[in-house]
């Protein structure tokens, strides 16, 4: 009894449930925003990783006759992406290309950071679906005179997302614990704000565990919808 009315001046003592709700609120929003663009950069730079674009291709230079720029500027997006923490491109996103917007809001710099940065996987996991997929249906599609990005949008990018939904799930579900970090840039995420009721009251483990909880719960709910809209993709095929 006694330690839950100490529970009860921890959150609700000076409404500091608030903070909670504010971070929670912050937290999804960025995790949202930046899911969409990420899938929206995956997408584009996986298609530039596949596409057969060589405009050398007639040079009498082999290396030449080969190269495809859109494919090299994608590979250097995921390389340079990919080997760098979230949190070193979330502070040179803020403190160096955004430096001169002041009054940008930290909700918009983090979501930017993270959708590239979840970009640069999504690309990785769309390109192996596509790529795993029967080289018969594109030509199929094209035999039946399909342009190239008609026969991508409506034959070959629907398959390959039903067999990367869980790969994209779980990239979901890192990119939402990603957004622990942008306290970094003065964000008041959920574990910014477990660190603010901590400084008013003293108690360090009760928020972290409250917000170790609400992720919890947070992935436990994503990760059922997106299994029951994979079960919805299979019943449809």
């Amino acid at each position: 009894m006694e330690y839950l009315n100490t529970l009860q001046e921890i959150f609700i003592g000076g409404e500091r449930y608030r903070y909670i709700l504010q971070g929670l609120s912050f937290s999804v929003g960025v995790t949202l925003f930046s899911a969409v663009l990420g899938i929206i950069l995956g997408v584009l730079v996986a298609i530039m990783r596949i596409c057969n674009f060589r405009p050398f291709k007639h040079s009498k230079n082999k290396k030449w006759r080969d190269y495809n720029p859109l494919a090299s500027l994608a590979i250097l997006y995921t390389d340079l992406i990919r080997g760098t923490p979230a949190v070193v491109q979330l502070m040179i996103l803020s403190n160096i290309i955004f430096a001169g917007f002041r009054d940008m809001p930290v909700f918009l710099t983090a979501g930017i950071a993270f959708g590239i940065n979840s970009g640069a996987y999504v690309c990785e996991i769309i390109r192996a679906g596509i790529e795993g997929l029967d080289k018969g249906q594109m030509e199929a599609a094209r035999a039946l005179g399909m342009p190239y990005s008609l026969a991508m949008k409506e034959v070959i990018i629907p398959q390959a997302v039903r067999k990367i939904l869980p790969a994209l799930v779980s990239e979901f579900i890192t990119l939402l614990k990603e957004t622990s970090i942008v306290g970094f840039i003065g964000g008041v995420d959920l574990l910014r704000s477990a660190n603010i009721i901590t400084s008013q009251t003293y108690r360090g483990v009760e928020p972290l565990l409250a917000v170790g909880f609400i992720y919890l719960i947070m992935t436990g709910i994503f990760t059922k919808v997106m299994r029951n809209v994979e079960k919805g993709l299979k019943t449809n095929d």
